[in-house]
């Protein structure tokens, strides 16, 4: 593959997206969303089924015209310049619906239309040869998992503009999940753009520059990874020689450096457990509180960033406890 698709990160962003909304019904599917995906970047569309993202990536690719905002895919309009659009970019759904009598690699061929030449060819026979797919069978004879990785050759084979991928790994197993990450990976090397949707956290965060997270049809927080981290807290825990003195146990005039570290403002939920000491901590507060902890005969310290999975739940996770307790 050519690398003529590269862009350095001062060009245009290859999508962007304000104030969109789109109702059917009654239904609100979209409310005022807005989405920004840097060119040469990898922006990753986080939320769980429903929220939304299916239904936006269907109006940038001019499948559904939004009822109110603005969108622009490459520069133009995705309702009325859907067909120059789709020249330049390649699209994963998440379920891949063939031509029933077409073998894989007819499939193919139609999905690739238009692509040419030793190196398109080349890369479309190494991709079959990755998520071992038989190009000789008849789609109606293939699984979820292997139409999907009809999709997939298809769309990793062109050199196009922009990539578009609505939960992409829907039915493969974890070896073809892994063969995806390193292609994405590629991709992101190269300086691809790519527009990757999921709700499977682990893979966003593995291969995504910046991260867009939607509810109920709203973005409710976006930006890269590192820039996200900072809103919330890490956790931090220590392990000591012996167990600490707690204030409780200390004389009226002394201040253990637990009830120090207790006081100290951005540490929240302090827990001492024998001679392991476990906190969650504000990003700014980090730089005050390790004097305390060296005054702790510290032995080992880890300090562990928040997940994409904190961030989520952040968000999310009234829901998921109330999908608990319905159980």
């Amino acid at each position: 593959m050519t690398t003529s698709a590269q862009t350095d990160n001062s060009a245009a962003p290859a999508i962007v997206v304000r104030d969109l909304t789109k109702t059917f019904g009654s239904f609100r599917a979209l409310d005022g969303f807005s989405l920004d995906v840097p060119t040469g970047q990898v922006t990753g569309f986080l939320g769980p089924n429903g929220a939304g993202k299916s239904t936006t990536i269907r109006v940038l690719l001019g499948m559904l015209r939004a009822t109110s905002g603005s969108a622009s895919v490459l520069g133009m309009d995705p309702w009325n310049d859907a067909v120059r659009i789709h020249r330049r970019l390649a699209y994963v759904p998440g379920d891949t619906t063939l031509w029933p009598n077409l073998t894989g690699g007819e499939a193919i061929d139609i999905l690739t239309a238009g692509e040419h030449g030793e190196a398109h060819q080349r890369r479309r026979a190494e991709l079959i040869e990755r998520f071992e797919l038989d190009p000789t069978k008849r789609s109606r004879t293939y699984s979820k998992g292997n139409r999907q990785k009809v999709s997939l050759v298809a769309a990793l084979s062109r050199d196009v503009d922009l990539y578009i991928m609505d939960e992409p790994t829907s039915g493969l197993d974890p070896l073809m999940e892994a063969v995806f990450t390193d292609e994405v990976a590629r991709l992101r090397a190269e300086g691809r753009t790519v527009l990757l949707s999921s709700h499977i956290l682990a893979e966003v965060e593995k291969l995504c520059d910046r991260v867009t997270i939607i509810r109920a049809g709203r973005d409710v927080e976006s930006g890269t990874l590192a820039e996200l981290r900072h809103l919330t807290r890490s956790t931090v825990a220590a392990t000591l020689t012996a167990g600490p003195a707690v204030a409780e146990d200390m004389p009226p005039s002394a201040t253990s450096p637990i009830a120090t570290l207790t006081e100290q403002p951005g540490v929240h939920d302090l827990t001492v457990d024998g001679n392991r000491v476990t906190f969650d901590i504000d990003d700014t507060a980090i730089h005050d509180v390790l004097p305390i902890l060296t005054r702790l005969d510290v032995t080992g310290l880890t300090i562990t960033p928040p997940s994409l999975e904190d961030l989520f739940l952040r968000h999310y996770g009234d829901e998921v406890a109330a999908t608990k307790e319905s159980r």
